[in-house]
This record gives C-alpha cells, structure tokens and sequence, in this order.
C-alpha cells in the first residue's frame, strides 16, 4: 500500500529500498529556498539500528504491513529461542541473532510482542516493566 511522505506519523512502519523501518521521529522542513522534504529517524526492524533518511516532500512510499503478536517465552534450543501464541498454541523459533541483548532479559513464561513482516519474525519487543 503506498501514501504520500506527508503523511508519515510515527510508529508507523514503511519499506524502503527493501528494508521494513519504523518511523521514530519525523520533522517537515520548508526552506527559504529550494524545495520541502522529510527528515526522518527510521529504525532497521531486521538490524536493529537506527538511522535518518531525508526524503523529498510529496513522493510515494509503500507502507510495510507488520502486524505484532503477543507470544510467551517457553525456552532456548541452541541458539534459538522457542515462543508460544497463548490463543493458538502455535510455537514460533527466533535466532539469536534477531533477538540480540534482549536474550538476557528472557525468562519463562516472560510474554513479548514479536513483529511479523509477511512471514517472517523481524524481532521482539520486551516489556517496559520486567520483575527479576
């Protein structure tokens, strides 16, 4: 689904030269001279990190469709972390390596949002309050 730069709001998620980012910060700028653009903090959903792009005011850009799911952490297998849809039972396996440093927070039971793009899992996302 494609919409107009202008109306890009944050936490909304876009594609991008094939990457899903979420938009964490936007700013409209209209120079004395030259055109308007977008100067935006996006975050990698895949990477993890965080970078400004600057795009020209009025162009196209296609919206990503990720859709979060509330799943409980079950246990390691490796260097995989298994994950359970409470509602479903469906169990989804995360490598390391999209979950990061959240690795350390994970305990059982411990439920996490995780993103979907299409099929594939971009991340986890922790509770803002995690008891120890």
């Amino acid at each position: 689904m494609m919409f107009n730069i202008n109306d890009i709001k944050n936490g909304m998620t876009i594609k991008h030269e094939g990457v899903i980012y979420q938009v964490v910060d936007f700013q409209h700028v209209k120079p004395g001279k030259g055109s308007a653009f977008v100067k935006t903090k996006l975050k990698n959903l895949r990477a993890g990190t965080t970078q400004e792009i600057t795009f020209n005011a009025g162009i196209k850009m296609e919206k990503a469709d990720v859709r979060k799911s509330q799943l409980s952490y079950l246990y390691a297998a490796g260097d995989n972390f298994v994950f359970m849809d409470m509602n479903t039972y469906d169990q989804f396996e995360l490598e390391a390596s999209v979950i990061g440093d959240n690795a350390k927070f994970l305990k059982e039971g411990l439920e996490v949002l995780i993103f979907f793009y299409e099929s594939e899992m971009l991340g986890i996302e922790l509770p803002e309050k995690i008891d120890f």
